[in-house]
């Protein structure tokens, strides 16, 4: 290949990329608004949420979630690109289950072993398990349709992937209403939510993302 063609073509890659990364984001925000209008419409913030966000428990959900939503969102940008290597995007994804499981090992040092049970069960973890995908809805829709712009080489992964990114946005807005703060209870029932979305997603992916 000749000098010229080549700087052609990596010009062609990065206006690529930078069309997928610009359609990404209006993806994110609309889906963040949609899941916005659906999340103040029903349920809304906790009564105490103002207390609440004086409370490290409470504030690490939203570590954990935005942590997730950010680093799957950079990790599905580069997938959208043939050929183009993960980079440190695809050890970065492990960064929230990492965050959940070195919290789970100090809330079990910190906390008595009587009180373990019932900070893992919670009081709310059926509408966790149903409010979390319904929030992620929005978003895994958006980000779906804007990715059969690009070329995934694993259509199924990459519907996988959208449904971390989406279900750490619908996460983040459920964290501000769910009363339950333990991170043996985040450790458990929000994963759990998570996996709904992220199979979801994959199906999706495996269907819509063929190229």
């Amino acid at each position: 290949m000749k000098t010229d063609d080549f700087i052609k073509a990596l010009a062609e890659d990065n206006a690529a990329g930078w069309r997928i990364g610009k359609a990404f984001a209006v993806a994110l925000a609309g889906g963040a608004v949609i899941t916005a209008v659906l999340f103040f419409s029903s349920i809304g913030m906790r009564p105490d949420v103002d207390n609440a966000m004086h409370t490290g428990r409470f504030m690490f959900k939203f570590l954990v979630t935005l942590t997730l939503a950010t680093t799957a969102t950079g990790l599905i940008l580069r997938m959208a690109q043939p050929g183009v290597p993960l980079g440190a995007w695809g050890k970065a994804i492990a960064a929230a289950p990492a965050l959940l499981a070195a919290a789970v090992i100090i809330e079990l040092v910190v906390m008595p072993s009587s009180t373990w049970e019932a900070r893992w069960i919670g009081s709310n973890a059926p509408y966790c398990m149903t409010l979390i995908p319904l929030m992620a809805v929005g978003p895994l829709a958006c980000i779906l349709y804007v990715m059969r712009q690009g070329a995934p080489e694993n259509p199924g992964l990459m519907g996988a992937i959208a449904g971390l990114v989406a279900s750490g946005i619908g996460a983040t807005f459920y964290a501000s209403h769910c009363p339950d703060d333990s991170p043996l209870f985040v450790a458990t029932w929000y994963p759990l939510a998570t996996g709904i979305v992220v199979l979801a997603g994959y199906f999706a992916g495996k269907k819509w993302l063929k190229w």
